[in-house]
């Protein structure tokens, strides 16, 4: 930018030297040399050339346009559950068995989840999964399926285990996602 702007200036002052030089220039036709004689009255000397001061108002100004915003604005991240897929609220499973939980969503956001977003685990209990997995990438609208490993306790009882979605700036958006079952004896 700063090349661009010694550029206007460059150009800026040789017009002004070439308008001042053509301004000098006006009458080319020489004077011709006379001695004085005593009866001839004493002559004026001629007037100094001087820019006319019209001459530097068309002279451009340095003006830029104003600058065009360099990132486009953010966009909208959402998802939907649709319905599970693997394992409905409540199914019962055996003590220790590997659940594969399936979960039916959309991307109802305006935003293309690209490998930066993820599903963080946000409470109840992660059996066994890893509390931070990436989110499938998906376009703006699409259907996919969320999947997750998890291992049923060893112990009786009713377990949850909720996710949300994540964006690149770690801010969560859309609906949870849960496993909801009961280890039987």
């Amino acid at each position: 930018m700063n090349a661009d702007r010694l550029s206007l200036r460059l150009v800026s002052a040789f017009i002004l030297i070439l308008l001042l030089t053509s301004a000098c220039g006006r009458d080319t036709t020489p004077t011709p040399f006379r001695p004085p004689t005593e009866s001839s009255p004493p002559t004026a000397p001629p007037p100094t050339p001087q820019a006319d001061a019209t001459l530097a108002s068309i002279f451009p100004t340095q003006t830029f346009p104003p600058a065009l915003p360099s990132a486009t604005p953010p966009c909208l991240n959402d998802l939907t559950f649709l319905t599970d897929i693997t394992y409905p609220d409540g199914t019962v499973v055996l003590p220790g068995s590997i659940i594969e939980k399936q979960w039916l969503i959309q991307n109802t956001g305006a935003c293309d989840w690209n490998p930066r977003y993820s599903l963080r685990f946000v409470g109840g209990d992660s059996l066994g999964a890893t509390e931070t997995m990436p989110l499938y990438p998906a376009r703006a609208g699409a259907r996919i399926t969320l999947s997750l490993q998890f291992t049923a306790p060893l112990f009786a009882g009713t377990y949850e285990s909720q996710w949300q979605a994540v964006d690149p700036d770690g801010e969560f958006f859309g609906d949870a996602v849960f496993l909801l079952i009961t280890v039987a004896q």
